[in-house]
């Protein structure tokens, strides 16, 4: 409960610093930076949904959430995640233009032309999830009324409509991979043009910059991606714990981001350094 506790304050603390960066250091008034506090936004958002419900039932007796509820916090799971892998891919194509369209890019990606896009995975992300959750919730769900999770997750709800929910699940599963894949395969393609054009520049040094510049994003796209495919695209019947492979998907995966994108980045070090002086400065 403690670790718990701990762990989701620094998740806040982590995602929320990078906002206040991003937005306080003007140096990071970019497309990249912008993208980042969008997912980290995005992320701080994911984890209130989840675990703070999830914290409550542990130190109640009764452990309960109203149907209303319960499609709320699955709509607004579904909407977020999907909207943390448009984000990450979103991420990925600042990174293509950046590298591959150099010359072109501050034409290419303004922050007006990164605002839109963010939008547009907000609105892409929670209207699949709409679909989704409207679909689990349109029948009646029989008794007991148990969700064998420690949050409304769509598998452990659909199990308990009381209509034929094999169609359901197929649909949903569908919908799921599709989004899945497709966003993972942009960012494959994505640094297949990458890693193409970097092999082609002379310097070594370019080289070297090039690479560090992604190294973040694609550690983040491994970590994403991974434990996503384990979730959603898990084999009815596999076997295994279902909560237990759900926790670094929901947990884990919020609170490396900021730590991943924030220690490999320079201009997040020199941006918390800036205010912290500030800070200093100010009190003094």
């Amino acid at each position: 409960m403690i670790n718990q506790t701990i762990l989701q304050e620094f998740i806040l603390i982590g995602n929320l610093a990078i906002i206040g960066l991003t937005c306080l250091d003007r140096a990071l008034h970019n497309p990249m930076y912008l993208f980042l506090s969008a997912l980290s936004f995005s992320e701080t958002c994911y984890t209130l949904t989840i675990i703070p419900k999830m914290l409550a039932d542990l130190l109640a007796k009764s452990r309960s959430i109203s149907v209303i509820g319960c499609g709320l916090q699955m709509c607004f799971f579904l909407g977020l995640g999907g909207t943390n892998c448009v984000i990450i891919t979103l991420m990925g194509y600042d990174r293509f233009l950046d590298i591959c369209n150099r010359l072109r890019y501050p034409l290419l990606m303004t922050n007006m032309e990164c605002g839109q896009l963010v939008a547009s995975a907000w609105a892409g992300g929670f209207f699949i999830s709409l679909i989704e959750t409207a679909l689990i919730f349109k029948g009646s769900f029989c008794s007991p009324k148990l969700v064998k999770h420690f949050f409304c997750h769509m598998r452990a709800v659909v199990r308990l409509n009381c209509l034929d929910t094999d169609l359901i699940e197929l649909i949903i599963t569908v919908i799921s991979m599709s989004g899945l894949l497709v966003t993972f395969l942009l960012n494959i393609l994505t640094y297949v043009f990458i890693l193409s054009t970097v092999l082609k520049t002379p310097s070594a040094e370019g080289k070297q910059k090039a690479f560090s510049t992604c190294a973040s994003h694609i550690t983040v796209v491994i970590i994403h991606f991974g434990f996503a495919s384990i979730v959603y695209l898990k084999p009815e019947g596999s076997g295994g714990d279902e909560t237990l492979i759900e926790v670094p998907y929901t947990v884990i995966t919020p609170f490396l981001n900021p730590l991943i994108f924030s220690l490999r980045n320079k201009d997040m070090k020199t941006a918390f350094r800036k205010v912290f002086a500030k800070t200093r400065s100010f009190k003094k």
